[in-house]
């Protein structure tokens, strides 16, 4: 099974992988300014997300192996690789067992470390929305604001919603997979893996994914790495300050 993906413009493969409970389309408006310098961007949608396939099987070590598919089949090589949260573990991983796939690495708001589950109102929220009864856009919105309160975040979620047929919503992502392997969201980098070619981590100055205390445990993984913090940003840092993140990433590349 081959993941879903847009791509964008010609030139030198550039694959983006999107974070948890979001895909490849989040990416859209940066992926057309990447392609506009020369990238082939490759909008990925990981498994259980988005257009790709779903399975009841899901953690690191399978999309990194989804990834490698998904490489083989399009023949894609040399490649610059950037993930968001979820999507940079996945990146980390890709790029620690296959070294010779990458050029560059580009890690978002996450570190290589462990994280607890912290997605609990989110999927609850998510579980709750009855399409029986749910007929709009505006009334999934209602129904989970009773459960995630800060509009940015449900109008990201909410980008999963489409019309399974005429008058039936649904949501694209395998909500039933995601929430039973939901741990395996936060699991940290295997403790030997490393990658030794150029990687640049991006935080947000308003987010708490990489604190300095991550940063011995960054290096330890990717020795030759550099971090840099995007100002007026949180954990979505790419949508918060997109002009000051694709600076960033094309001052790297």
């Amino acid at each position: 099974m081959i993941l879903y993906s847009n791509i964008i413009g010609e030139g030198k493969p550039f694959i983006i992988l999107h974070g948890f409970l979001g895909m490849g389309d989040n990416w859209k408006t940066l992926a057309k300014q990447f392609s506009e310098e020369n990238f082939e961007v490759h909008l990925v949608d990981q498994r259980n997300h988005g257009r790709s396939f779903h399975s009841n099987a899901f953690d690191y070590e399978l999309m990194a192996q989804d990834l490698k598919t998904y490489c083989k089949t399009n023949n894609l090589e040399d490649i610059v690789l950037l993930g968001h949260s979820m999507g940079g573990k996945t990146a980390m991983l890709f790029a620690t067992k296959y070294p010779e796939l990458v050029s560059k690495l580009i890690v978002a708001d996450i570190s290589p470390r462990y994280y607890p589950i912290h997605h609990d109102a989110i999927l609850e929220g998510l579980s709750s929305l009855d399409f029986s009864e749910i007929k709009t856009r505006g009334e999934a919105d209602k129904a989970l604001s009773h459960y995630v309160h800060e509009v940015g975040t449900r109008m990201f979620l909410l980008k999963n919603l489409y019309w399974v047929e005429k008058g039936q919503l649904g949501l694209r992502m395998n909500l039933e997979a995601l929430k039973e392997n939901v741990s395996e969201v936060g699991e940290a980098l295997p403790i030997h893996a490393i990658f030794e070619k150029d990687t640049l981590f991006l935080r947000g100055d308003r987010s708490e994914y990489i604190s300095e205390a991550d940063e011995a445990i960054i290096h330890r993984h990717f020795p030759n790495s550099r971090i840099i913090t995007i100002s007026n940003a949180g954990h979505w840092l790419h949508a918060e300050n997109p002009k000051e993140f694709y600076n960033a990433v094309m001052n790297f590349i």
